[in-house]
């Protein structure tokens, strides 16, 4: 698709939150806060002329590498959110992208995302073949108040689960999409922690693809203040989320 005669640099997107992505508390869920995030800035690259779509005609992807959140709160089933969205960096096949939750006005998340340009039939990272020169770029413009973190997930860990990937957990791309492997891990956290919304913040690190058929074992390490995941296949480590808690 040729650029959006409305594209501009920072869009600015609004969502009505529903009741299907609420958790019995009311409160937008942790992995459809995920999903919006995801959405708009799919909706950014949209207009910007490099989607999934137009990137398809060089086998090309956007695939999500890495992930924070920060939550100062979380809005509820009936509120209307605004997300913005803009890059902080982009070159070759890596991009970095900001992006901001607001209700009624407030900032109530803020996200740094890293992507890369994936190749869909061979597989692995490779340059944009696109053109991307009429994004402006805004490398001083933070969304959260830390960057990303190195998650140690080699610590000691106990295996919590294990489990199959189905064919319900693939997205477009053919693999495991990344608000599944934060679904995995949140629905064996304690429910009380997660209806009480006692997560500050949580960073997620995508290592290495899965696909359908794939046998996988969940791994958890809890200490002070912090809940590390980390999800193998193989014996080799294919994400990692820390979840920092209030």
């Amino acid at each position: 698709m040729p650029i959006s005669p409305n594209f501009t640099s920072i869009l600015s997107k609004d969502w009505e939150i529903n009741f299907t992505q609420c958790a019995p508390n009311g409160f937008l869920k942790y992995t459809d806060l995920c999903a919006i995030l995801q959405l708009t800035a799919s909706a950014h690259s949209e207009t910007g002329g490099i989607s999934f779509t137009d990137m398809q005609e060089y086998d090309q992807a956007w695939v999500l590498s890495r992930m924070r959140v920060e939550i100062t709160s979380l809005p509820q089933s009936g509120d209307l959110v605004t997300v913005k969205t803009w890059i902080n960096s982009l070159e070759n096949s890596r991009s970095i992208r900001a992006l901001e939750m607001y209700l009624n006005g407030k900032k109530i998340v803020g996200s740094e995302t890293f992507w890369a340009v994936f190749n869909t039939k061979k597989r692995r990272p490779e340059a944009l073949a696109l053109p991307f020169e009429h994004f402006e770029l805004y490398p001083e413009k933070r969304a959260t108040q830390e960057g990303f973190s190195k998650i140690n997930f080699n610590q000691e860990k106990e295996m919590v689960f294990e489990k199959s990937v189905f064919l319900s957990d693939l997205d477009i791309v053919n693999h495991v999409n990344n608000v599944k492997y934060l679904e995995w891990c949140m629905d064996l956290v304690d429910e009380q922690l997660i209806l009480d919304q006692k997560i500050e913040s949580f960073e997620m690190n995508f290592l290495k693809e899965l696909s359908l058929k794939d046998n996988v074992i969940i791994h958890e390490n809890s200490s002070k203040g912090e809940t590390v995941f980390s999800i193998t296949k193989d014996e080799k480590t294919c994400f990692a989320l820390q979840l920092n808690w209030k």
